[in-house]
């Protein structure tokens, strides 16, 4: 199944709880691919160099197809994988999550360890947010100066993206349309003209917007 949209967060948060004495730290951070994702939980390693644990899980992909988690010397199960489970659960992917744990003296047992790193993972969910990534096709539409503005403002007001506008000899605007509403793109530009331009295609990239 092709897929033409994702979710995933809007932004880097962390968010820390406390369990009998223990803090554990969630940082979410935004990665493309799996090199990025290791980069963060090292980079974290170093940063809090005092901690225990370093517990980590990532989902990357558009079909959320890899996915990796680690329970970093705590009992096998008890970090990596709820952490993962709670990622899966909100359908996110290009994310990493790290949870840092400081240890306050008490052991938790298996039950307590797997609630305290999904429930970390979830306090950071919340100031993260989530943003809808969608494959657009990405269309050039050639202008003369003195109908570029008009033609762009028309555009983005029927909810046409213009990812970009190049200016030139001629002014040359980036459209992004997801590949079923091309049809229509092609219906707009020709009234906005009167049928004098046309676009052409450029390829298919991804954009955020916000999830509603």
């Amino acid at each position: 199944m092709v897929v033409s949209s994702y979710l995933t967060i809007a932004r880097s948060a962390e968010a820390e709880i406390e369990v009998k004495r223990s803090r554990f730290l969630c940082t979410l951070e935004r990665v493309g691919d799996e090199p990025a994702a290791r980069a963060v939980v090292e980079r974290l390693r170093r940063e809090h160099w005092d901690a225990r644990h370093h517990c980590s899980a990532f989902v990357l992909g558009p079909g959320r197809d890899l996915e990796r988690s680690s329970d970093d010397g705590e009992p096998a199960g008890t970090a990596g994988a709820p952490m993962l489970e709670v990622l899966r659960g909100q359908q996110l992917s290009d994310v990493v999550a790290v949870v840092t744990r400081w240890f306050g003296g008490t052991l938790l047992g298996a039950g307590g360890l797997v609630r305290a790193y999904g429930d970390a993972v979830r306090a950071a969910l919340v100031p993260a947010g989530t943003l809808r990534r969608s494959l657009v096709r990405e269309h050039l539409l050639d202008l003369g100066h003195a109908d570029a503005g008009r033609v762009e403002s028309e555009l983005r007001s029927r909810g046409i993206a213009v990812l970009d506008s190049a200016y030139g000899a001629r002014v040359t605007l980036r459209l992004g349309v997801p590949p079923g509403q091309e049809e229509r793109l092609a219906a707009v530009v020709a009234e906005l003209t009167s049928g004098a331009a046309e676009t052409r295609v450029a390829g298919e990239r991804w954009v955020d917007s916000l999830d509603p």
